[in-house]
């Protein structure tokens, strides 16, 4: 996207920036996407001294108050695990969770929504200005796994846009949707317009 923008687009190697992916753990530690893909941009901008984006991301469910949220990806509290094991452990925990909200909702006579939402805050850093934009994509959590495309919660999450669910979509079809497409096209715009 950045690239199709007309910018030239240089990764942590291509800037002599090594990986530090404890130090962009620690820097997760705000409530907020925006504050989180803020001090990513602003550590990485420190140590290259080029113009830095960073996002922060994660899937927000509506019966559960916003969870797993800004802790998406380490909810389940597995820092050992990575990867496929990391994702099925997170998985289980959001069908679990679910299922808990639908229990207590049912016990007052209401029905749980399975309502969620991918929620992404892209964040610019040039040394003059900070700019963030958020984007969003709307769906439902099935209550099983479909599909084995994507990674994280995209087996479990249907698509309003696609009227699929994101682990049965190609890659091309989920960028054109994603929460990340969105929160780029944001930040490009408000750049654009000198915000």
């Amino acid at each position: 996207m950045l690239r199709a923008h007309g910018w030239d687009v240089v990764d942590l190697d291509g800037a002599g920036v090594p990986e530090r992916p404890e130090a962009e753990d620690a820097l997760e530690s705000a409530e907020t996407f925006e504050a989180n893909a803020l001090a990513k941009a602003r550590y990485f901008h420190a140590l290259s001294g080029l113009p830095t984006m960073a996002d922060d991301s994660g899937l927000s469910c509506d019966a559960l108050g916003g969870a797993p949220g800004v802790r998406s990806k380490r909810w389940t509290g597995h820092a050992a695990r990575d990867g496929v094991a990391l994702d099925a452990a997170n998985n289980a925990m959001l069908l679990a969770a679910l299922a808990d909200a639908a229990r207590r909702a049912a016990a007052r006579g209401e029905t749980a929504t399975r309502a969620a939402r991918y929620v992404c805050a892209a964040a610019l850093v040039d040394g003059v200005r900070d700019v963030v934009a958020r984007g969003e994509t709307t769906g439902r959590i099935l209550e099983v796994e479909a599909g084995t495309g994507g990674f994280g919660y995209d087996p479990l999450f249907f698509s309003d846009d696609l009227c699929a669910p994101f682990g049965m979509v190609t890659r091309e079809e989920k960028a054109r949707v994603s929460h990340r497409a969105r929160a780029v096209e944001v930040l490009l715009r408000k750049v654009d317009e000198g915000s």
